[in-house]
């Protein structure tokens, strides 16, 4: 998720700064591609392409056989941090890379298209004409002004992402073999460990519970007046 929201806001900022220009159109194109691509078989691809035919990632698992750290909160990343070992952590996001590519690229081109349609909307307000008479830099109106404003619905859309996130978790750690919340629960549906299965969807289904809760007091902490029936 951190990977397709800073990719996906930065995509839709570029393609409404960019608008009816080759690159935002272009940006726009691959966002609507990464929409309809079904996760499996963007999945086969990415593993077909760049770990077959151009060997550049590892097909599978979490970490090489010829590295070896203690794990302590079996979060590698954080765990090779806290030890300093700077080599683990590479091979960890190595490993990562195509996993996370293709769980995050669905997420990733729905903020893009949000991000760069409320800008839009933004952008045409009066108080942005305003400050572009002032003669404030572009980045000062784009970012602090524009973006600021137009990020509550993209807010939402990355709460509710999560949902397809999770699910889509199942598909993409069976196929990379990633042993996570995913890939147990497949496995459990497999052995018909019934009890697994509930623990595991109630689970899911509270990590979205969650977020969507986080989403709400972010509104309350970003925009203070958000909601209010006030005059």
């Amino acid at each position: 998720m951190l990977l397709a929201m800073t990719v996906g806001i930065s995509a839709g900022l570029w393609a409404a700064v960019r608008r009816g220009k080759i690159a935002g159109l272009l940006s726009m194109i691959l966002a609507t591609a990464g929409i309809s691509i079904p996760v499996f078989w963007l999945a086969l691809m990415l593993v077909l392409l760049l770990a077959f035919y151009v060997p550049l990632f590892p097909v599978s698992g979490r970490l090489s056989t010829y590295i070896y750290f203690e794990p302590i909160t079996y979060f590698y990343i954080i765990d090779t941090l806290a030890q300093g070992d700077f080599a683990a952590c590479g091979d960890v996001l190595w490993h990562l890379f195509l996993p996370a590519l293709t769980l995050g690229t669905i997420p990733m081109a729905v903020i893009a298209r949000m991000t760069r349609a409320s800008l839009l909307d933004v952008l045409g307000e009066d108080y942005i004409r305003t400050a572009w008479a002032k003669g404030l830099r572009p980045r000062v109106v784009i970012v602090r002004h524009a973006l600021k404003n137009a990020f509550i619905p993209t807010l939402t859309v990355i709460a509710l992402q999560f949902g397809y996130l999770l699910g889509g978790a199942v598909i993409t750690e069976t196929i990379f073999a990633w042993p996570g919340v995913g890939r147990w629960l497949f496995l459990a549906v497999q052995a018909r460990d019934f009890r697994a299965v509930q623990g595991g969807v109630l689970l899911l289904a509270t990590v979205f519970v969650l977020a969507n809760l986080i989403a709400d007091i972010l509104y309350g902490w970003l925009y203070p007046g958000f909601g209010s029936d006030e005059e």
